[in-house]
């Protein structure tokens, strides 16, 4: 790309679009309990209404993930923003559970769509040199735009008309803003090729990084897994147990653990990438052990409490096993491997939520929220283990 097509403002404002797409797909957090209201499902359909979400971010990841490598970031990234907007009139429409399924399937794609392509937008936008401050300009608008979603989503839902409406109507029309932009910003692929270019990508894992990736998908996995039961269940909890109705106030805790990832993966520059991982692992199970003190005294100063802390540390062991396990891999194949712990990660959001929406009936949410916590605590131990016996070595930051 030509050097006079980099400025920090169009690497802000792809930044701000990057903000716009992650928003929509944790929109409907804080509104949960009203479509259990409106419709009268149960709380696993909650989870498998929020897990396929999950599946469409790994559809995408395994059949285009290379698609903007292919035809170009700005179309890609105007697919993903078409399956936005299709998302937000499918909640728009809303009258049946069917609608929702399809909405959080849309919102998957959008986000598969985006996630490697924003990322690497805004940092080919940047101007030269000025990698380090891209890649937080794209981590924060990654994580801080999945915080924004509950924030924005609680506040209209308690203090406007039309709870659920209003969200999906203002995130239509930023998302109308954000395909305007996103038209007056310069393409960064030379060499672009047509759609039936696009293959399927094989999760691959080259022997040599094997050692690197086990601990690494482990605390992915469990940091994602944390995230998925705050997004799905804690409005629910909260309204229930601790009779906290404000939807603004179930969106700020669960907008308060994305913008503590956020946190924690800026933390790392400082902290370093070998004992980030572990230190992460570490942090994650406090903060897994806050929450099972949560549910268990159901207290809300240590709902807020754990949502910051296991937000810090999935941030840390996130950035921290991206960054290991892309150290690791050979060239040519990094983004085959980092495909494959984006897989791992994104399971975690699906399948243990689901696991606490089938418990959740029989045990009640409590107790199905304490087996969850009991088996991450297992997972996040055990690549804590591994990484004492063997360590990330320095030359893989």
């Amino acid at each position: 790309m030509d050097g006079d097509r980099r400025s920090w403002p169009r690497c802000l404002l792809a930044g701000a679009v990057f903000v716009v797409c992650m928003a929509g797909t944790t929109l409907p957090t804080p509104l949960y309990p009203l479509y259990q209201a409106e419709f009268g499902f149960s709380e696993l359909t909650v989870t498998v209404v929020y897990a396929v979400y999950a599946f469409g971010v790994m559809g995408v990841l395994l059949l285009a993930g290379n698609a903007s490598d292919t035809v170009g970031r700005r179309p890609a990234l105007l697919w993903g923003l078409g399956f936005a907007a299709a998302s937000a009139v499918c909640f728009l429409c809303a009258d049946a559970l069917g609608w929702l399924y399809a909405g959080r399937l849309l919102s998957g794609l959008s986000a598969g769509l985006f996630t490697g392509a924003a990322t690497a937008y805004v940092m080919e936008l940047a101007p030269p040199g000025g990698g380090p401050w891209a890649t937080f300009v794209a981590t924060a608008a990654n994580m801080g735009g999945l915080g924004c979603g509950p924030l924005l989503a609680g506040l209209l839902a308690q203090y406007a008309p039309a709870p659920l409406l209003l969200p999906f109507g203002v995130h239509l029309a930023l998302v109308a803003v954000s395909a305007l932009l996103l038209l007056r910003l310069p393409e960064t692929v030379g060499q672009r090729r047509p759609l039936t270019a696009v293959r399927p990508q094989r999760p691959a894992l080259p022997a040599g990084v094997r050692p690197v990736f086990v601990p690494a998908a482990i605390a992915s996995f469990v940091g994602f897994a944390l995230f998925g039961v705050f997004t799905s269940v804690s409005p629910a909890f909260l309204a229930r147990y601790l009779h906290v109705d404000n939807h603004a106030v179930s969106g700020l805790v669960v907008a308060l653990a994305f913008f503590s990832s956020t946190a924690g993966q800026l933390a790392v520059e400082r902290v370093g990438v070998p004992r980030s991982l572990p230190v992460g692992c570490a942090v994650l199970f406090t903060g897994l052990v806050l929450l099972a003190a949560a549910l268990h005294t159901d207290l809300l100063a240590l709902v807020v409490l754990s949502a910051v802390v296991g937000g810090t540390g999935q941030g840390l062991a996130f950035r921290a096993a991206l960054s290991a396990v892309a150290a690791a891999a050979p060239a040519e194949r990094r983004a085959e491997v980092i495909s494959t712990l984006f897989l791992v990660a994104y399971a975690g959001i699906s399948v243990p939520v689901i696991g606490v929406g089938l418990l959740a009936d029989p045990l009640g949410l409590e107790a199905a929220g304490l087996v969850f916590i009991a088996c991450m605590l297992l997972l996040v131990t055990a690549a804590a283990a591994y990484l004492l016996r063997r360590p990330v070595r320095a030359g893989q930051s």
